[in-house]
């Protein structure tokens, strides 16, 4: 009669991996979520918006925080199941029934392809995906209705490269006492004074209607003031220079084929490095799931069993993890800037997994095959006579 697959065993082992790899997962997001949402919280509270867009502006980080911190919650959860099930007896049993090293760690395996499959569709769709509609609705939040909450007595940052001043708003919209100061132009910073505007809409673009004013602006190459007033002029409140503005893309909103073959044209020389090490960073990271899975099932299933227990491997595995985690940051650091160094975050992710698999596994089969062969050996006499 053949053996199932997934045996029941297996099946005990992984529901309880499962079941803890997502409430983990779920209270690490939820915690992260909350800090992270904080700097947002000024938009509801000073800025007047509700608490549907802050919901919706800020639920678009979540797939990010899971994709960032799955492989570390997979190798907590392993930890910790294995480590009571250790404590609780069960694996002694398990051994003492005739379970190889293979069969014991068999559900973390499980486990560990599962988060990595997940980490796969996070890092190479989702993520890219929810970035994107993230910085557009940020965007669109900044440019579009920002400018028309303009708080008295506040220097209001539009964006890096705009800030505006209102001194005092009357029932009716007229704006006193503005100043604007605005470094989008390259080589040229302005500082625009008026006694008084109001906000008005061209479309979808925010504008300030100023009079009775004045236009201060130095030139960076000759260091010149220039002065101009006026009766009346109109600001641009957006982000960029101009009704066309468009907001720059970042490289976690790319996809991979834009990543791997960038435009040469539009994309400066020292942002093709970051595009291949992001790329690179995408498919290893899947990776680590698994191999910090095997990191911890080496530290909870290798060495002689000790019914006091131990906290010295549990500890050098944690160690281990942390120690991978900065030695992978340092090689994606180190691969932007010489990309001839791109293989060191590939070892990085590949190479501790496969260490340990071979320490837990290639050590458990020979002393196997070792054994039975010196069984036969001492029958073999007993047959011969």
């Amino acid at each position: 009669m053949a053996h199932p697959i997934i045996t029941r065993l297996d099946r005990y082992i992984l529901r309880q991996l499962l079941t803890a790899l997502v409430a983990v997962t779920t209270a690490l997001v939820a915690l992260i979520w909350l800090t992270q949402s904080l700097r947002f919280v000024e938009l509801v509270v000073n800025r007047g918006l509700s608490m549907r867009v802050f919901i919706q502006l800020t639920g678009l980080l979540i797939p990010n925080f899971v994709a960032v911190i799955l492989p570390i919650t997979t190798f907590v959860v392993v930890q910790f199941v294995y480590q009571r099930l250790s404590g609780d007896r069960e694996l002694t049993v398990m051994r003492g029934a005739g379970l190889s090293q293979w069969a014991l760690a068999r559900p973390a395996l499980m486990l560990g392809l599962i988060a990595m499959a997940a980490s796969f569709v996070l890092n190479l769709w989702i993520v890219p995906a929810s970035s994107t509609a993230f910085k557009e609705y940020q965007f669109e939040l900044r440019n579009k209705v920002a400018a028309f909450l303009l708080q008295e007595g506040v220097f209001t940052a539009i964006s890096d490269q705009l800030t505006v001043y209102v001194r005092a708003r009357d029932t009716d919209g007229t704006l006193h006492g503005i100043m604007v100061e605005d470094d989008r132009q390259a080589n040229t910073r302005a500082t625009i004074l008026a006694e008084t505007g109001r906000l008005a809409a061209d479309g979808d673009t925010p504008r300030v209607v100023l009079e009775n004013g004045s236009r201060e602006e130095i030139d960076a190459k000759t260091g010149r003031l220039d002065v101009l007033t006026f009766a009346q002029d109109t600001v641009d409140l957006t982000s960029g220079h101009g009704e066309d503005a468009q907001r720059a893309r970042d490289d976690d909103e790319m996809s991979m084929a834009e990543l791997l073959h960038p435009n040469l044209a539009t994309t400066q020389p020292r942002d093709v490095g970051k595009f291949i090490v992001e790329a690179n960073r995408r498919l290893t990271q899947p990776i680590t799931s698994l191999g910090f899975t095997i990191v911890a099932l080496l530290s909870v299933l290798a060495g002689n069993f000790r019914r006091a227990g131990s906290l010295v491997r549990p500890l050098v595995s944690v160690l281990a993890m942390v120690a991978l985690l900065a030695v992978g940051l340092a090689a994606q650091s180190v691969a932007t800037r010489h990309t001839s160094l791109v293989p060191l975050i590939w070892a990085q992710a590949i190479l501790p997994g496969a260490i340990c698999a071979w320490l837990l596994l290639v050590p458990a089969g020979a002393s196997v095959r070792g054994s039975l062969g010196r069984a036969g050996q001492r029958a073999l006499p007993r047959a011969t006579a």
